[in-house]
């Protein structure tokens, strides 16, 4: 396996604090515990490059990482960790704290190229990852969907719930987002995304 050079550029909530905007970035957001940081370690091959916890709501800021290439090139790129969504055990004051960051960076990051936005293979569409969705649509942030821990089900019920998702999105859209299968287990999905990225960053200017 390739395993990619990255870097912590730091942690912040306001744009003062996030690395200068000179390269493409990628945004990974979703519920928490959907198993961001394990999917991040996966994708650049590095097993303690995110903060892995069983707490849901342990991401509190924005998390930047400079990544050198994908498995065809050493085009650098930047990674944000965005705060998890949804029960995490944070009280209200907190939660609109991380609802205001949140909205700030993807609405004004103006190196942003695309959202991935986890998905837990294991449930049918949930009311929250539905309500993330429409509201990227809403303003017009690209975004694909990941569904993460596909190996933790047998494959007719993975692709049942993707099904189900599906169902749901083209009751309002025409189009329907890219999708991915990914593990942070056996690496399902890595050489797909890290394509993808690649193939952005060749529109990079």
């Amino acid at each position: 396996m390739i395993t990619l050079r990255a870097e912590h550029l730091g942690s912040g909530r306001t744009h003062a604090h996030w690395p200068k905007p000179t390269l493409p970035e990628y945004a990974f957001m979703g519920r928490s515990n959907v198993g961001k940081s394990s999917l991040i370690n996966m994708l650049v091959g590095i097993n303690k490059l995110a903060r892995v916890s069983n707490t849901p709501g342990r991401t509190r800021n924005v998390e930047h990482f400079r990544v050198e290439g994908t498995l065809t090139n050493d085009r650098p790129w930047m990674l944000a960790d965005l705060p998890g969504y949804g029960f995490a055990k944070v009280g209200q004051v907190e939660r609109a704290a991380w609802k205001g960051m949140i909205e700030a960076y993807l609405k004004e990051r103006e190196n942003l190229q695309s959202v991935f936005l986890l998905i837990d293979a294991r449930l049918e569409p949930q009311k929250n990852d539905l309500e993330m969705i429409q509201w990227l649509g809403d303003q017009g942030i690209p975004f694909v969907l990941a569904f993460t821990k596909c190996d933790k089900l047998k494959q007719p019920k993975v692709d049942s719930n993707i099904a189900a998702m599906r169902r749901e999105l083209k009751k309002t859209w025409d189009n329907l987002p890219r999708i991915f299968m990914t593990s942070s287990a056996t690496y399902l999905g890595r050489e797909e995304l890290l394509g993808f990225i690649d193939g952005v960053n060749l529109r990079w200017k």
